[in-house]
């Protein structure tokens, strides 16, 4: 099953076509700023029981060079079968278009991204025939942006850096940076990005950082990932209220059956956080010979 930072990575791409331009500069590639960039359709499946379909599929047009091809595709770990899928769509594409065809692999980690910027080829040493050379964009080249108004100058780029470091700890910096600079964006224009981010960072923890910091520093946003942000928020602290209030109760039955409290118990019972277990003291409360005794089945 595709997951949604696999789909963030190369989607980004087909939301913002000039962003390849801007990543390149990190790359260390010198290719001509596209005048203009097309999304071509990804299924690249033949009359063959067999489906083969790229992430994310453009046409950049320049105007030194012409047009070429771009496929962007998103790779979350090493995959021994993904190389011959990539020479076949970069080899397809280009008998298909009759046009330059590149490949740019998305990665999140710096294991996966060197295993994918390595050289394969089709045939054995002696005869390499066709030779896979990939561009990887990845937490090993990619920029740390964490000053807000350089994630200002580009909010696409910012959220691509946050999504490719997303397992990195300097995430946490690019994303208060980034949401710093939504605070004052037009709303068509961020709320596309704080999806793509929350997609992109996955089940990571800095999502949960990047839903707190959208449930506050954005709140004006309506989008549905924003709105499902702030529910969880929502939840969340609910959940935290109720296991205020089961602690209240457990301090409460041992406070009037006359029982000691020491701190170090009463410490114990108001910074638990799960309301089964709580229930579960306030029941041995009612019968335990001392405050201790609470947690004496655990």
């Amino acid at each position: 099953m595709v997951s949604s930072s696999h789909e963030a990575m190369h989607r980004i791409f087909q939301h913002d076509p000039g962003l390849f331009s801007r990543v390149t500069h990190f790359l260390g590639i010198d290719l001509p700023r596209p005048i203009g960039a097309t999304a071509l359709p990804t299924d690249l499946t033949e009359a063959s029981p067999v489906e083969r379909r790229v992430d994310t599929l453009l046409r950049f047009e320049t105007a030194e060079r012409g047009p070429f091809l771009l496929a962007v595709e998103a790779q979350g770990k090493k995959d021994p079968d993904k190389p011959a899928s990539w020479a076949y769509y970069v080899s397809y594409l280009w008998t298909k278009y009759r046009l330059p065809t590149a490949l740019l692999v998305v990665c999140q980690d710096h294991a996966t991204a060197k295993w994918a910027q390595r050289a394969v080829t089709s045939g054995p040493p002696e005869l390499p025939t066709l030779t896979l050379r990939p561009v990887v964009a990845g937490p090993h080249n990619m920029p740390v942006i964490t000053d807000p108004d350089e994630a200002r100058a580009d909010l696409v780029l910012a959220s691509l850096a946050a999504i490719t470091h997303a397992a990195e700890p300097v995430v946490n910096a690019i994303l208060k940076a980034l949401s710093t600079a939504l605070s004052d964006a037009p709303e068509d224009i961020a709320a596309p990005i704080v999806e793509f981010t929350a997609h992109g960072l996955g089940n990571r923890p800095a999502r949960h950082l990047w839903r707190n910091l959208v449930a506050v520093d954005l709140s004006f946003y309506k989008s549905y990932i924003s709105e499902e942000i702030r529910d969880e928020g929502r939840e969340q602290g609910r959940e935290q209220g109720r296991a205020q209030q089961g602690a209240q109760d457990v301090l409460l039955v041992l406070e009037q059956r006359g029982l000691d409290i020491p701190d170090g118990v009463r410490t114990r019972i108001t910074e638990c956080g799960d309301t089964e277990v709580l229930r579960h003291w306030l029941a041995r409360a009612v019968t335990a010979s001392s405050a201790e005794a609470v947690f004496e089945s655990e």
